[in-house]
């Protein structure tokens, strides 16, 4: 048992636990988290990976979370301006479509005013008789809005939040299941087991949060004997990859006769990005994968708008993941909040005199609201066991992300002009993943060479060990699929290759 008796305790290595980790060691408090597999594993990597106010969201009457939504966008482009960048959104509309102009105009004034917005730019009317945004599609569009929202690589946000908790003093626990909790003398002890070494610990902890995401209920169940939890809805989202559509910058917005919406996103330089869907999810999140209705449903809704169709012969990829969204009765998945829940449980005096330790249960929540989602719980974790610190994160950087939002493409030329062997493509990538951190990956490196073995692509060994040094990459997939997409490159042999790289690590550690 580990004789620390820690603050808090986070199960759950989503955006949202690492993000509740982070604010919280950096305000004081002794922090430990456990997630059961990588991070980033689950919801967090399966997102359309979006920084967005949520357009769709006004017709719900959200317009909480719309405009917390929308202030959000510029404070986490400015901390993070490396993995998080604008993207301005082609929305095509023609005359009998699903929603009358005069509603799309009135959602846009509010998106542009709602918000705060200073450094993105407003919504503007398209000419698609002009407008190169027209040449990919039907020319039944005469005309197009086009608004502002944003992009993010959303697993390297959620491991670059945990990077930073560990760097101030949290304890990071990956790959850690929690196979019991309870309450004894007013503190929780908690159990865990590793679950590629089968080591078992203790901890202990004066309050626990429960941000576990697709498993929050779940947990509850197993770990506290609640056996009739049942606070989220699940809710299947799939995204397929297919080669690129069109050229540019521009995402596109596609409006479907159900009433859905699809999105369009250029994808890491060579591919379109397409999702997402919804639709309810009863069985295991951990065994998702998208169906074949769900495959059909975005090739054919997509195939309505570009003139080129979108078959099954173009995708290169597919994910899914499932969103947690809290169960407020919404009878269509896609109408169920998106908002987030913090239920606070044994905090007060009554629960003090009876030793009642705290229990912080986090439902719902999405990528672009998770750092006001943290600063929500830093206060219930105060009103439980009182306040350290102050609110930070808003003018803080994740790491690797210390340059200005304005400062990409002389953050480029920079890292260009120290290390001129790498192709501009391939600094261009470092750059978008590591940020100013991409000069300690690259080190003391002066030819292609000094950064070791080729797996294939701009992947080289140099990179691969700073994933497995810095941000607890254990496996191959961890490396190619949520720390990287090269996945998206490299052929079965050179992951073969991977594999067999990564597996033999710790024997050469142990061997030296």
């Amino acid at each position: 048992m580990s004789q620390e008796t820690l603050d808090i305790f986070v199960i759950g290595g989503g955006i949202n636990g690492c993000g509740i980790a982070r604010d919280a060691v950096g305000r004081g408090y002794s922090v430990a988290l456990a997630e059961m597999n990588d991070f980033a594993s689950g919801t967090s990597s399966g997102a359309t990976k979006l920084i967005h106010g949520g357009l769709r969201y006004l017709e719900h009457y959200e317009f909480r979370l719309v405009r917390e939504s929308l202030m959000e966008r510029e404070v986490l482009w400015a901390m993070a301006p490396h993995i998080i960048w604008p993207m301005r959104f082609v929305l095509p509309y023609h005359k009998g479509g699903i929603r009358p102009a005069w509603m799309i105009r009135l959602g846009l004034f509010l998106y542009d005013h709602l918000g705060g917005r200073k450094l993105l730019p407003p919504t503007a009317v398209l000419d698609m008789h002009k407008d190169q945004a027209a040449k990919p599609l039907k020319p039944i569009f005469s005309k197009a809005f086009e608004y502002s929202d944003g992009w993010v690589d959303d697993a390297r946000m959620v491991v670059l939040n945990a990077r930073d908790a560990a760097d101030r003093g949290a304890k990071i626990l990956p790959r850690t299941k929690v196979v019991a909790a309870r309450r004894e003398g007013g503190l929780w002890t908690i159990e865990t087991v590793g679950t590629l070494s089968g080591e078992r610990q203790t901890h202990r902890a004066r309050m626990l949060v429960n941000a576990a995401g697709p498993w929050v209920d779940a947990v509850i169940r197993a770990a506290f004997g609640q056996n009739e939890a049942r606070h989220v809805r699940l809710v299947q989202g799939s995204h397929i990859v297919v080669k690129k559509k069109f050229e540019g910058p521009r995402a596109y917005f596609f409006q479907n006769p159900d009433n859905r919406i699809i999105f369009a996103i250029p994808y890491e330089g060579d591919y379109t990005l397409i999702g997402t869907t919804d639709r309810d999810f009863k069985e295991d999140p951990g065994a998702i994968r998208i169906s074949d209705e769900e495959t059909d449903y975005l090739c054919k809704a997509a195939s309505e708008y570009f003139r080129e169709p979108v078959t099954r012969n173009d995708i290169v990829w597919t994910y899914s993941a499932v969103r947690p969204l809290f169960d407020d009765g919404a009878s269509k998945a896609q109408e169920a909040t998106r908002d987030y829940v913090l239920k606070l449980e044994g905090a007060g005096e009554k629960a003090a005199a009876s030793g009642e330790a705290p229990l912080l249960n986090v439902f719902g929540g999405k990528l672009t609201t998770y750092r006001r989602l943290s600063e929500h719980a830093l206060e219930k974790i105060a009103e439980a066991i009182g306040a350290k610190g102050a609110p930070w994160t808003a003018k803080s950087h994740l790491p690797g992300g210390d340059f200005a939002v304005t400062g990409y493409e002389a953050e480029v030329a920079r890292l260009k002009g120290r290390y001129g062997f790498i192709s501009d493509r391939h600094a261009r990538r470092l750059v978008r993943r590591y940020g100013t951190k991409a000069w300690t990956l690259l080190g003391a490196a002066n030819t292609l060479a000094d950064l070791g073995r080729h797996f294939g692509a701009d992947l080289y060994e140099a990179e691969v060990r700073y994933l497995i040094d810095n941000e607890w990459a254990m496996t191959a997939a961890d490396v190619l699929w949520r720390r990287t997409k090269d996945g998206l490159r490299l052929n079965d042999e050179e992951k073969r290759q991977l594999e067999e790289y990564i597996a033999a690590i710790p024997a050469r550690i142990m061997a030296g």
